[in-house]
């Protein structure tokens, strides 16, 4: 059996997990956990809800490193990984089923929670 872990809706979690932070840290200076809503909005179509966020990186990440410190540490960090996890391939536009929802969800909480482990006084 494939491990939930190597499949492309889990990779999906995991960008949008960088995305996201680095949208937190741009704004705020810290990220908060997406909302529910958030997250299923992202498994409805998660190429082009990351392609969208991906246009927005830089441009986020570049006020997140003019905060300094720690937000700026984190951010270097963190827009490293979202182009780390980039598909390497061509994707699918389509919507995740429920199963694989569950594995985007997966993807996301595990990214965020390695997140809250390095930097847990900026991540919520």
């Amino acid at each position: 059996m494939a491990r939930v872990e190597d499949g492309m809706p889990y990779a999906w979690g995991q960008l949008y997990a960088a995305l996201h932070a680095v949208g937190g840290l741009a704004r705020a200076g810290r990220v908060e956990p997406a909302e529910a809503r958030q997250l299923e909005r992202t498994a409805g179509n998660p190429r082009n809800v990351c392609w969208q966020l991906l246009g927005e990186a830089g441009q986020q990440a570049f006020l997140a490193r003019e905060r300094g410190g720690v937000v700026a540490e984190a951010a270097a960090a963190v827009m490293a990984d979202a182009v780390r996890l980039l598909p390497a391939r061509r994707v699918s536009r389509d919507g995740l089923r429920q199963d694989e929802a569950a594995a985007f969800r997966q993807g996301y909480e595990e990214r965020l929670g390695a997140y809250r482990k390095e930097w847990a006084g900026i991540v919520g």
